[in-house]
Parts: C-alpha cells; structure tokens; sequence
C-alpha cells in the first residue's frame, strides 16, 4: 500500500477557499489513487507545517524556499487551468 501524501492546501483565512480547493484535490487524489490526508491553514501558518508536508497548494504568495514543492492554486478559484492544476497536484504527488 502507498504511503499516505499530507498535502497543505493554504488560503488567507483557512476557512471557504481551501475547503473549495481541499475537496477538489481529495478527488483527483482518489481517483488517481493517490491516499492523502489535507491539512487547511492559513498562509502564515504553512512555514509550520512545511516539514511534515509532501507538497503545498496556495491560493494566496508563499516563499518558494519551503523545502517542499509549492503549486499555486488560484486555477481553483478562476476555473481557467483546474484540470492542468489538478494533473500537476497529481504528478506532483505520484512524482
């Protein structure tokens, strides 16, 4: 069995933007099947949890010196380029 993926999905409040993008990328992740666990926070609080994360997806600038790779997500909140975002999270991830 593969190795559970922890995927930090950040927004600047935590609250309705990552959820929209969480759940996005929870079934993209099944379908292809990727297991993952997603942790919503707060862009100022993804330095925190960098070290335990496989990748970051972000709605909003983060530093790209985590240590982790780090997809911009705003094609989530666009719609323009979901589906290559989503095919990235997930090359990304079985990378």
């Amino acid at each position: 069995m593969e190795k559970t993926k922890m995927v930090i999905v950040a927004c600047g409040t935590a609250i309705a933007t990552s959820t929209v993008v969480a759940k996005s990328i929870e079934e993209a992740c099944k379908l292809a099947g990727i297991p993952v666990f997603i942790k919503q926070c707060k862009a100022a609080e993804v330095p925190s949890y960098a070290s335990t994360a496989d990748l970051i997806v972000t709605t909003t600038p983060l530093p790209s010196n985590l240590g982790v790779p780090v997809i911009q997500g705003l094609a989530f909140l666009t719609g323009i380029g979901k589906d290559q975002t989503l095919k990235q999270i997930v090359d990304t991830l079985k990378g």
